[in-house]
């Protein structure tokens, strides 16, 4: 008789629900916090990201930074993530990949290591 043993996989602790909704949700920026004009800098572990916030509400952003985006392009900024299937929309938190949807896909950044914001005025020059 041929037998298989079969393991339970092992699920890690961030791609369940309940750790992802009883996360404490600090370290980061909901965009919805923010106002048109306000500015992210966000230094990943492979590259620094400027984004001006255009629309908080619906994650609309310009963004510049990385081998994407060598200049200020108009995306989404969808939220972040780590790699799974769950994401925070809208939301800029350290340790998580930005995911930002262009209109060929999904840019997905590397993790974010640092995140200062500014307010409107430093987004003079940038238009």
């Amino acid at each position: 008789m041929n037998t298989t043993a079969i393991r339970p996989s092992t699920v890690p602790a961030a791609a369940l629900l309940s750790s992802w909704n009883s996360y404490p949700w600090k370290d980061g920026v909901c965009l919805d916090q923010l106002t048109a004009l306000d500015r992210v800098t966000v230094l990943t572990r492979n590259n620094v990201y400027e984004i001006v916030v255009v629309m908080p509400a619906t994650g609309e952003v310009l963004v510049r930074g990385g081998s994407f985006f060598p200049e200020f392009t108009p995306v989404r900024l969808a939220g972040c993530t780590l790699g799974g299937s769950f994401l925070k929309l809208r939301s800029i938190h350290t340790g998580f990949h930005i995911e930002f949807a262009v209109s060929s896909g999904v840019i997905i950044t590397s993790p974010v290591g640092i995140i200062a914001v500014a307010g409107s005025d430093s987004a003079r020059g940038i238009m």
